[in-house]
């Protein structure tokens, strides 16, 4: 029976036809009505979305508020439990920047971080003087949406420059604190990025600025006491398919200025300590050419895929003359061993790299020209790099962590190799690694490659097919997935759940030949690896199929998409989470704020015949089927720039329109938020809480085709 006070049955979005011919083909989309004509105002006032529409989304969150209502109880026990795993006056080590140690905290039951300060005298010791620079648990309060952005002390130590968005649209204003009032200054930045470095003399920073199209274009000077609009352009990049993005120097020399998109960049240098400094172009964009900058002395070392170099080299350059010719090797190109990422520090060049699935760090004498690794021995593990402030230091802060075994910070001494533990992750409500089992194995895809899946579950957990299973997937943007530490899935492996992470393709997991594998044309290479390690899970025991609840978000809101048009009856549920679902529209649209960028990723349907082709074949919304489908549960954000609220809207309208059975189909949009969610470390909780009550339900039954729990009456 429906208790008093729920919605009866799901909202029946309108069928409102729009087709169109592209490429020869017809298109027809019943539910294009859903994007607001006034999105762009939506991004930066939630409230202005057309009354129609607002009706249907909060139809939708009724309906599923009705679907969830039995779970209440269990999603109160879930987010008690996750809370419990967070120590709640959490802080983080230190970092060294001249007279100060610099690190951020929060108070017991804070949603946001305080960022704080104390004399370099008590390096090492818990006294000091504190001084909190920021409250941003102050700053949100009152407010329905706050996400503080960055926050970064200026070189003389007397400013501090901080961001925040209000809203979830990524917009975010900047403002400067003066330290010695703890006021701010007048000058009050908006519609930027968020990220700022500062000049060397403290008296400028340079920022990103979004445009019209909410797409990061312009490079920024901003001198202090001085109105926005007098701010000096720096960089303009005019190309949609490019975004520009601010970083610096480890030596905090110089500022780099870099123009990418997902397979192409350009890096240019100004000189931080030059007021009227202009950005010194290294590199010309070439299409398929990847760089990355670091600085040491007279030199430049440079990360790139140059010259064939798939899996990243670092050469070195002059610094009066950078450009390609006169790039030497310095660690030269292997096969299979993906370099991530690099720092210099005084007289050493440190690098991130993975190889056969796992990440090492590896140090470089610059002079001598001898290396020396860290590296763990466990199946599956995440590790980390933290650089802090410092050029010229002996010490590199690194953090590791396995599925079962919480995050621990490391000093480590570059002179003597000795590690010194900074910091164990505390889980306040207790944690035994050994009362679990991590494990890294291979799925075979269908066309024999060998799909790496890490997994953990409880030590006592019998195997044999019975046990439920949360499978995570992404495979897009050569993001890997770390096998690190996350204390959530732990409320669903202590009831008995096996969660796994399937390093599917279109992730360098194995190299960077793994992502363009999954991109493109290779695109299905993702789904079809996805629905791999989910019957070899079965296979051998470690579930079976019927239960498996899949969950993946944004990008792998896509795989989750897709695997549900493709496998449906080896899911017992599937969460999708601010799922990038209407992909052929979205692609074939140049007016949103990402879509000439994804290009590359993805490949323009709008030019190119065979893109277009692919993309049809899998996009999610555009091949829902007549099938019997599991439940679905969709998020998503009404600020969401990259995710757009309409994708997941549109989705869940079809597939209750076309499937014939199965379900039900959920959706729940956070009106107060973009694509991250609520911002809060808390308040994510609760959006947690409903996709593993969801999970839990899914693989427990169910639910009824009168939307009852499975088993209720």
């Amino acid at each position: 029976m429906t208790s008093p006070g729920k919605v009866a049955s799901p909202p029946v979005a309108a069928i409102r036809p729009q087709g169109r011919t592209v490429h020869g083909v017809s298109l027809n989309d019943d539910y294009a009505w859903l994007r607001a004509e006034n999105w762009r105002d939506v991004l930066r006032d939630p409230d202005t979305l057309p009354a129609e529409i607002r009706k249907h989304i909060e139809a939708e969150n009724a309906w599923c508020d009705t679907l969830m209502a039995p779970t209440k109880a269990l999603q109160r026990e879930l987010i008690k439990e996750m809370r419990g795993r967070i120590k709640e006056d959490d802080s983080e080590p230190p970092q060294p920047d001249g007279p100060f140690l610099y690190y951020s905290r929060y108070r017991r039951g804070g949603e946001h971080p305080l960022i704080c300060r104390k004399p370099r005298a008590n390096e090492g010791s818990k006294g000091g003087r504190e001084q909190v620079m920021l409250d941003a648990d102050a700053l949100a309060e009152g407010k329905e949406f706050f996400d503080l952005g960055d926050a970064e002390h200026s070189p003389d130590h007397r400013l501090l420059a901080w961001s925040a968005d209000e809203a979830g649209s990524e917009l975010f204003l900047i403002r400067v604190r003066d330290l010695a009032t703890g006021k701010d200054l007048p000058d009050a930045i908006a519609d930027t990025s968020g990220e700022m470095i500062w000049a060397a003399d403290s008296s400028a920073f340079a920022y990103v600025a979004l445009d019209d199209d909410h797409r990061p274009t312009r490079v920024l000077r901003h001198r202090l006491g001085t109105p926005q609009s007098a701010d000096e352009l720096l960089y303009e990049e005019t190309d949609p398919g490019l975004f520009a993005d601010i970083d610096q120097t480890q030596s905090r020399r110089f500022l780099l200025i870099s123009s990418s998109d997902h397979e192409t960049s350009e890096v240019s240098l100004v000189d931080l300590a030059d007021e009227a400094g202009k950005p010194r172009l290294i590199a010309p964009r070439l299409a398929g050419r990847q760089y990355s900058v670091e600085h040491h002395g007279d030199e430049l070392l440079i990360l790139t895929n140059a010259d064939g170099a798939e899996d990243f080299k670092i050469v070195s350059a002059p610094l009066s003359d950078p450009s390609p010719s006169n790039w030497v090797d310095l660690v030269p190109h292997k096969r299979g061993r993906l370099i991530l990422s690099h720092i210099c520090l005084a007289g050493r060049l440190i690098r991130l790299e993975r190889e056969e699935g796992l990440p090492r760090i590896v140090i470089r004498d610059l002079e001598s020209g001898t290396e020396s690794s860290i590296a763990f021995d466990e199946e599956a593990y995440g590790l980390g790099v933290d650089a802090g402030y410092e050029f010229e230091t002996d010490r590199l802060r690194f953090i590791y962590a396995s599925m079962a075994r919480p995050a621990e910070t490391y000093d480590y001494d570059l002179a003597t190799g000795a590690r010194t533990l900074v910091k164990r992750q505390e889980v306040p409500s207790g944690h035994d690694s050994e009362a679990y089992v991590v494990r890294r194995i291979f799925a075979t895809a269908k066309d024999g490659a060998r799909v790496p899946v890490s997994l953990l579950h409880r030590r006592d957990l019998k195997l044999d097919g019975s046990a439920p299973c949360l499978l995570y997937g992404y495979g897009s943007y050569g993001a890997a997935m770390s096998a690190s530490f996350r204390t959530r899935p732990l409320s669903l492996v202590d009831r008995g759940f096996v969660y796994a992470i399937a390093h599917i393709r279109g992730g360098t997991d194995k190299g960077w030949g793994w992502y363009l594998d999954g991109k493109r044309q290779n695109k299905p290479n993702s789904f079809t690896d996805f629905i791999a390690a989910g019957e070899m899970l079965a296979a051998q025991g470690f579930t079976s199929r019927g239960r498996i609840v899949a969950e993946g978000g944004s990008a792998g809101g896509m795989l989750m998409g897709a695997v549900a048009n493709l496998a449906p009856e080896l899911f017992a549920g599937i969460i999708a989470e601010v799922p990038f679902v209407d992909v052929l529209n979205t692609i074939l649209d140049e007016s949103l704020p990402l879509t000439p960028m994804e290009w590359p990723e993805w490949g323009d349907p709008i030019r190119d015949v065979a893109a277009f082709r692919t993309i049809l074949s899998y996009s999610p919304y555009d091949n829902v089927k007549a099938q019997a489908y599991p439940p679905i549960l969709a998020t998503g954000g009404l600020a969401d720039p990259r995710v757009t609220y309409w994708e997941p809207a549109k989705w869940v309208a079809r597939l209750r329109a076309t499937m014939t059975g199965g379900g039900p189909i959920m959706l729940h949009t956070n009106m107060d938020a973009g694509h991250a969610g609520a911002a809060g470390r808390f308040d994510s909780l609760k959006e947690t809480a409903l996709a593993y009550a969801f999970a839990i339900t899914a693989a427990g039954g169910g639910w009824s085709e009168a939307g009852e729990l499975a088993g209720s009456s």
